[in-house]
């Protein structure tokens, strides 16, 4: 009896132990991959920089309603994102770090809803692997540490099909009553987040939603389970929600609908006019980078889905839910003239529970495949440390990829060895001490000088002793290096013009100083802003005429 008490109590050790150590890589993966370096690089791409604009333009003047870009309104996207980083620049201050805040936290709420989703349809081994393995991909790790409306649009629409599953009825179980109740909390939150959606990206929400649930509907026939999205409790909530800013922001501003619904919405996805022209192959090689590094495990993975529909027959299966969800968005703007990678980011969430699915079967039990899948996510994370190594002169990037190659040996070569739950357990690790490592010391600042325009006014200020902010302009400078600036100058600079009266500093690169010495401007790289170059301008009345001067 003694003997059996202690294995008992042992036993119960263990698996309280295992427990915590979930808990703890689970924390520190989310952390890490969703809200580590945030403010690390400045501004980078052309939209950062304007919805941060727009956001801190909301936190100061207090109008909540009509977005504006340098003074003017700008109705391109919807002002939920706006909102978002309006408040954490209030709580926290104006940075990099809370403009990209709302974008971590829309990552994080979609992917505990996702674990909830998965623990109540596959128990809580699926949930677990889940949190571990859909915040570690490229898709996830990226979106979330962009100012931008993707993620928040992502993370919307991921809460509202979550809810959707549960109207759907996909979350029953034998001990359901035979009588169906209305899911009332369900509907409210399908609504509500739906609306969300609405306000962070416009109409595509409804669109993306409801083309997947026609599409289940279609192959299952279960059309009136369907229509039950449809209930007066939703439509109410998603109503509240989305339509006040909508006809606040009509009644404001008499543009409005033809500016937003017209050229941001049917425009930009009916013509080419806003230049983002792909081939319609596009988001094949984009979805293969967003899923990395569990792209190689995706053929294993799809066949385990297929399998796990045949032997639940596709009218109860919710494979064939997910699998809508999933390629919906691809199809959809795969066919649309204007494409961009974020485009397809709600497709990652259900495809990152197909891969939670299909490792927790494959834990419990030798399956064919196996140590295939092992051996293919180790290769993998060696491949991208060896990448980053040959492709960067930054020590602690090289730190950081020795720590993923490191995983990725470990898992390779034992091979057979070792059990497909612990080469995932160390991917992930090595991972999360990739991204850990990535941006510390000195290659933090150096990748900001080079992607973003953060130190340049700084750099400005060092180099020339006179110099003036209030006397600054810019000539023929990158979009993203030219909205960075307007911001961290808080106004939009001028472009510059030989016909100046009054000397002043010229920032512009590389390309632009051939075009500007002939002026005599005198141009000096910067150590601090290598991305931007200033120059400094006598003034036209200092010029004098040389030859060859441009007319």
């Amino acid at each position: 009896m003694t003997e059996s008490t202690d294995q008992v109590a042992e036993k119960t050790w263990a698996n309280s132990a295992a427990r915590i150590g979930w808990t703890i890589l689970i924390a520190a993966t989310l952390y890490v991959c969703y809200f580590s370096h945030l403010g690390a690089i400045g501004f980078v791409g052309p939209d950062e920089p304007r919805y941060a604009w727009v956001a801190r333009d909301m936190a100061e003047t207090g109008d909540w309603v009509t977005p504006r870009l340098y003074g003017k309104p700008w109705f391109e996207k919807p002002p939920l994102y706006y909102w978002g980083g309006a408040l954490c620049f209030k709580l926290f201050g104006v940075s990099e770090a809370s403009a990209r805040l709302p974008s971590a936290v829309s990552a994080l709420f979609a992917t505990l809803a996702m674990a909830c989703l998965a623990l109540r349809l596959y128990g809580a081994e699926t949930a677990r692997w889940l949190l571990l393995l859909l915040p570690t991909t490229v898709g996830m790790i990226g979106f979330s540490h962009a100012a931008a409306t993707d993620m928040p649009f992502s993370g919307m629409l991921t809460i509202a099909m979550v809810a959707a599953a549960d109207v759907l009825g996909l979350t029953k179980d034998e001990n359901a009553p035979i009588l169906p109740r209305t899911p009332w909390l369900a509907l409210l939150l399908f609504g509500f987040f739906l609306g969300l959606a609405v306000l962070a990206k416009g109409p595509a929400a409804m669109i993306l939603c409801g083309g997947a649930v026609f599409f289940w509907a279609l192959f299952t026939k279960r059309w009136r389970d369907a229509f039950r999205l449809l209930h007066p409790a939703a439509i109410v909530t998603f109503c509240l929600t989305a339509l006040p800013w909508y006809v606040l922001c009509a009644r404001r501003n008499s543009d409005f609908l033809s500016v937003f619904i017209i050229e941001h919405n049917f425009k930009r996805y009916l013509t080419p006019e806003f230049h983002h022209i792909q081939h319609f192959w596009f988001y094949v090689p984009v979805l293969v980078i967003v899923f990395l590094p569990w792209t190689a495990s995706s053929v294993v993975i799809l066949r385990d889905a297929a399998h796990s529909w045949r032997e639940s027959r596709s009218i109860n299966s919710p494979s064939l839910f997910f699998a809508s969800w999933a390629l919906f968005p691809v199809f959809f703007f795969s066919v649309s003239q204007s494409k961009l990678p974020g485009y397809i980011l709600p497709t990652i969430p259900p495809l990152g529970l197909f891969l939670a699915r299909s490792v927790s079967s494959r834990v419990r039990k030798s399956l064919l495949g196996n140590r295939w899948i092992g051996l293919s996510s180790g290769a993998t994370l060696i491949t991208l440390s060896l990448l980053a190594i040959l492709q960067s002169e930054w020590i602690s990037f090289r730190w950081a990829a020795l720590v993923l190659a490191a995983g990725g040996f470990s898992v390779v070569f034992p091979g057979a060895r070792w059990r497909l739950s612990q080469a995932f357990v160390i991917s992930v690790v090595a991972i999360i001490g990739c991204i850990a490592l990535a941006l510390v010391g000195a290659t933090g600042a150096e990748l900001d000088q080079r992607l973003s325009a953060r130190a340049a006014p700084a750099a400005a200020a060092i180099i020339w002793k006179e110099y003036s902010p209030e006397r600054s302009s810019t000539y023929k400078l990158q979009r993203s290096f030219q909205y960075s600036l307007n911001f961290y100058f808080h106004r939009e600079l001028p472009a510059w013009s030989p016909d100046w009266d009054q000397p002043g500093w010229v920032f512009t690169s590389s390309r632009g100083i051939s075009e500007l010495r002939p002026y005599g401007l005198n141009c000096r790289l910067s150590s601090l802003g290598r991305a931007v170059i200033v120059c400094e301008d006598p003034g036209s009345a200092a010029r004098l005429p040389r030859s060859g001067q441009p007319q």
